[in-house]
């Protein structure tokens, strides 16, 4: 997976290294959108503040209106901490996976139940065109063949 750089000045600018160019809170949006993943540092002291960052853009939509979370589910972010909420997203996750490897199963069961039923409605064609055909009969009238006398040698 390719990682954008961005770089975040004092002045809370950021830079895209990549794109030679400034950027703003939105851009970032975009690029997480698009599935690019990002790297923010910051010039002065060199450390990561990438999920400072992105909570500045959490911030900066929900200011603009866009509903991304619940207040509930904010409020419990704060009382119990972000551990809490990767936990809960990572139940929340496992729970989907746990649904879906049933679904999987089934599908697996109605192929193999198709492929059958597509041979048993081969084979009824089969005997049907069988069961249709007539046998080769003798027309009446033409010559049959007669076995051929061969005359004894005198010696």
């Amino acid at each position: 997976m390719n990682t954008r750089h961005i770089t975040r000045y004092g002045s809370r600018k950021l830079y895209d290294s990549s794109a030679r160019q400034y950027v703003s809170l939105d851009d970032l949006a975009r690029h997480v959108r698009a599935g690019e993943h990002l790297r923010v540092t910051d010039k002065k002291s060199g450390h990561d503040v990438t999920a400072q960052t992105l909570a500045l853009v959490l911030y900066e939509q929900a200011r603009q209106g866009e509903q991304l979370l619940t207040s509930e589910l904010l409020h419990d972010v704060i009382r119990s901490g972000i551990g809490q909420l990767q936990e809960k997203v990572d139940e929340i996750v496992t729970a989907g996976v746990d649904r879906v490897k049933p679904l999987l199963h089934a599908r697996e069961e109605m192929e193999r139940l198709r492929a059958g039923i597509a041979g048993i409605e081969r084979s009824l064609r089969e005997f049907a065109k069988e069961s249709t055909r007539e046998p080769r009969r003798a027309v009446r009238g033409a010559p049959q063949r007669r076995p051929v006398k061969r005359k004894k040698r005198e010696a």
